[in-house]
């Protein structure tokens, strides 16, 4: 398979324009969701490219209903010190994303816990992952959430996409979402309720998954941040780049 790159990360908007600068993604069914409504940059661009840019961006959104911006730019190269400072000064939320990888086989073995069983989603377990996500996602904001209700059940019919949830001593803990590409699976949204954390919960999904998936590698990406990347390093995922990215929600 080709090198790996960010290339590979799933989302689901459609190219809406495209130049030799950029190219413009929007997802008509989910303008709220900051992931599947933004642009790439294709090159690092000055800031007067920037300026103008945002300025359509911007005003394409508002004509939607939309009320952010976001872009991303080329991987593993860090935006000019111009740019920094113009994010800064203009209330961007300025950031960076790191890509891993892993051969399921090289995981580390997770030893079984009976307190925790670990599943698909089926019928039965619909409506408790639906209200985990719930919980998820009313964090940014009660319309998003209700809006991202019919994402997952549509997500339910469609085989490229898994859905997964644990159970703590019969209480739903956990989840995890997985997408299936082309000799690729994709860890999205690992998810463990903080009062059921450190309990081996979040290394029994990835393990799931790693059982299921053995021809595949396994992608993942992890704020550059935050502390979840310093587990997938201690699991022995690859670091295979970084990515920048800034946003602006406008009230």
């Amino acid at each position: 398979m080709c090198k790996i790159s960010f290339d590979h990360i799933y989302h689901a908007g459609e190219v809406v324009a495209q130049s030799d600068l950029y190219v413009h993604y929007q997802n008509e069914d989910m303008l709220l969701k900051y992931d599947s409504n933004f642009l790439h940059f294709l090159r690092m661009p000055s800031l007067e490219e920037f300026k103008q840019t945002a300025a359509y961006l911007h005003d394409f959104h508002s004509r939607h209903g939309q009320h952010h911006v976001k872009f991303t730019f080329p991987q593993n190269i860090k935006p000019t010190e111009e740019l920094i400072q113009h994010f800064i000064e203009n209330n961007y939320n300025y950031r960076y994303l790191e890509l891993f990888t892993i051969k399921p086989s090289e995981f580390p073995c997770v030893e079984k816990d009976s307190n925790i069983s670990i599943q698909f989603v089926t019928e039965n377990e619909y409506m408790d992952y639906s209200n985990l996500k719930y919980q998820q996602d009313v964090l940014f904001g009660s319309e998003f959430a209700k809006a991202q209700r019919d994402v997952y059940r549509q997500d339910f019919q469609n085989p490229n996409k898994w859905q997964i949830v644990s159970y703590f001593r019969g209480n739903i803990s956990g989840c995890v979402d997985v997408i299936i590409g082309k000799g690729t699976a994709e860890i999205d949204n690992l998810f463990v309720l903080e009062e059921y954390r450190k309990q081996g919960i979040g290394s029994m999904l990835q393990q799931f998954v790693m059982d299921h998936c053995p021809d595949k590698l396994v992608i993942l990406v992890a704020d550059g941040e935050d502390t979840p990347r310093e587990m997938y390093i201690k699991q022995r995922y690859c670091y295979r780049g970084f990515q920048y990215e800034v946003q602006k929600v406008y009230l």
